[in-house]
């Protein structure tokens, strides 16, 4: 009877390091940087539903966010919080903003949570300024604009009409180089032990 309690009550996930992290009440000590990118490089954007050998990650998405956002913000730390903006996902999933909103305020307390317990692990600020948010935010529909129409099937008009039609040259013009999950997260490693390296 009790294993069958425990098993009602678990809420934690193992991750390959080892590490369990408990998603209700997620502790910084159970983050790892490798976790972290593991679980984006294999998590699909847009439900797998995008052209290419290769699914386009989470960790790729991210890594563009970081791209886009690093052209305006050069302070590493900003910089890491916008690499970072996803990173819950890598235990919780990814969801279009809809679904989210129809769910209601728990999924975003738990995203939340999760988020906060990362930045504590590295470091960074658990209380982002609403001009960086909105950036990221910027960055975040750039990005999801260049996905739609390269990799998801969507027209111009119809990403202009989602995310914003995009003025930026840089965005108009940005080319996918297709990854496999295995170089996205030796990228995206890359990426943050760099950032963290000037930071720190």
């Amino acid at each position: 009877m009790s294993n069958i309690k425990e098993n009602i009550d678990r809420a934690w996930q193992r991750m390959l390091s080892g590490r369990r992290l408990d998603l209700l009440n997620p502790s910084p000590l159970d983050i790892e940087a490798e976790d972290i990118a593991h679980g984006l490089s294999f998590l699909a954007r847009w439900n797998g539903q995008t052209f290419g050998e290769f699914p386009l990650s989470v960790a790729y998405h991210s890594l563009l966010v970081q791209e886009l956002f690093s052209r305006e913000i050069k302070n590493a730390a900003w910089q890491l919080v916008a690499l970072l903006h996803d990173a819950p996902e890598y235990v919780i999933g990814d969801m279009i903003s809809p679904v989210k909103n129809k769910i209601g305020p728990e999924y975003e307390k738990l995203e939340i949570e999760i988020l906060r317990a990362v930045h504590i692990k590295f470091g960074l600020p658990t209380t982002v300024p609403k001009s960086i948010k909105s950036k990221i935010k910027n960055a975040d529909k750039s990005a999801a604009w260049i996905e739609a129409t390269q990799m998801a099937g969507f027209t111009v008009k119809e990403a202009d009409k989602i995310f914003g039609s995009q003025k930026d040259d840089f965005v108009k013009k940005y080319k996918f180089i297709p990854m496999s999950p295995f170089k996205t997260r030796e990228a995206f490693i890359s990426r943050l032990n760099k950032l963290l390296e000037k930071i720190y």
